[in-house]
């Protein structure tokens, strides 16, 4: 069996994995556009950060260790077409020309910071980093940059703006919500982090959208309703798209020219796989689809097409948009449903916010926390995190039990270790149903 794999980021490797792990035999190509493999998209903010020395370093892979799972790797190599009759890759690589036949095929292209709604955005001055050589140049301008505008005020752009103003920049963040990373949190939650922003000196410019960007040769303007805002470089932090043009109208996408997908990751073509970035997701307890482009989505997806590619055996789970970070001195984390979103859900929803410590120590930090859940049933629907202190790990237990429709009272029967060091009396998450100042937890 000879699989063919387009696209060589986290959803196409992790995907040429499994398909080796599953089916020993198997001739598996995977095929490349970008000249570097294995470049983790936020290189950049890492190097900002110190985590690394070099964007060498922000890579999660090597030609070599594909190699070792037999796996081949075709560098520089663009799909300009796929005929899903013939079973056939037309692509140009170095080498000129060349077709590719396979048995069975996963696309796993990813996507681009692209933005349709934005005139101007390709620019020069407008910066995205997403890809090796794109984060190269960025570094190079924004090492030359004062003053820097940050169209986006999701994760990118909150990440972007932290790290940017603790290397000494002028920045200003345009967000077309009234607060940012709206799609994780709810207001009052993200509030603190928001006034921390401003304390460090972030303009923040909400509830504004970008019609236009305009470079001059010194400058870039972002052009407002009302104003415009005039900087040396300016990042691109909306929402990535894929570009899969070279399907034609082949294969059967959604509106948003995403591919449309089964539960097996299965296109409207037989033995045409598609994951990652490149398709929409079933989102929290919902059958909606939603485009969910996430790296922990992309690794999932590719697993779960590899295992499918025989029969169908193994359906995806969908997402709960799990997310975890931290900026302006806070850690935050997310997953499921939002109390906002929770206006769509067909069962009434209530939620509890509480501030509770983090250990049993007086000198504890403290956390603030907040549960949405379904009213009738207190199955767990969605749940927020903030503190000062690292608690990013605590997002992945409440994901597990958004997605295994545990109670309220599952959770606070949850088994926890306990030190005084490291736990509060009740751990944190057990302590959704206990909003009691005794146990360290109070309702906010």
């Amino acid at each position: 069996m000879r699989v063919a794999i387009i696209g060589a980021s986290f959803a196409g490797v992790a995907a040429a994995l499994e398909v080796r792990k599953k089916f020993k035999q198997a001739e598996i190509i995977l095929l490349e556009k970008q000249s570097k493999l294995g470049y983790i998209p936020n290189g950049l903010h890492l190097y900002l950060d110190k985590k690394i020395a070099s964007l060498e370093e922000a890579s999660f892979i090597t030609e070599e260790q594909l190699q070792q799972q037999r796996i081949q790797i075709h560098l520089s190599s663009e799909v300009e077409r796929v005929d899903v009759a013939q079973k056939q890759v037309s692509y140009q690589s170095p080498a000129g020309e060349d077709t590719l036949v396979y048995d069975k095929l996963i696309i796993a292209t990813g996507s681009s910071q692209l933005s349709q709604k934005i005139s101007g955005c390709d620019t020069t001055r407008v910066l995205k980093y997403k890809r090796f050589h794109e984060a190269e140049d960025a570094l190079e301008k924004l090492n030359n940059s004062q003053q820097v505008t940050i169209i986006g005020g999701g994760q990118i752009g909150v990440e972007a703006a932290d790290l940017l103003q603790k290397n000494g920049k002028q920045v200003t963040l345009i967000e077309n919500m009234d607060y940012v990373l709206f799609k994780y949190f709810d207001k009052e939650m993200i509030e603190p982090l928001q006034a921390e922003m401003e304390k460090s000196g972030v303009t923040l410019h909400l509830n504004q959208t970008v019609s236009s960007v305009e470079e001059t040769d010194e400058t870039v303007v972002a052009h407002l309703l009302n104003e415009s805002i005039v900087s040396d470089t300016a990042i691109l932090a909306v929402n990535v798209r894929p570009d899969l043009r070279f399907l034609g109208d082949q294969i059967k996408l959604h509106t948003d020219h995403t591919i449309v997908v089964d539960r097996y990751l299965r296109t409207s073509e037989k033995d045409v796989f598609a994951v990652g970035d490149c398709i929409q997701l079933q989102f929290g307890v919902d059958k909606d689809t939603f485009y969910i482009p996430l790296i922990n989505n992309a690794i999932r997806t590719g697993m779960v097409a590899a295992a499918n590619l025989v029969e169908p055996i193994l359906p995806f789970k969908g997402s709960l948009r799990t997310i975890g970070t931290s900026a302006f001195d806070y850690y935050i984390a997310s997953t499921g449903m939002t109390e906002e979103e929770s206006l769509f859900y067909t069962h009434p929803v209530s939620a509890v916010r509480q501030k509770i410590k983090l250990s049993s120590l007086p000198t504890a930090e403290t956390a603030t926390v907040k549960f949405i859940y379904d009213k009738e049933s207190r199955v767990l629907l969605g749940a927020q995190l903030l503190s000062k202190a690292n608690i990013l790990d605590k997002i992945n237990t409440l994901a597990l039990a958004i997605q295994t429709n545990q109670t309220l009272e599952d959770l606070m029967q949850k088994d926890f270790f306990f030190h005084p060091v490291y736990t509060n009396l009740i751990e944190t998450t057990n302590l959704v149903t206990w909003p009691d100042v005794r146990w360290g937890a109070y309702e906010d």
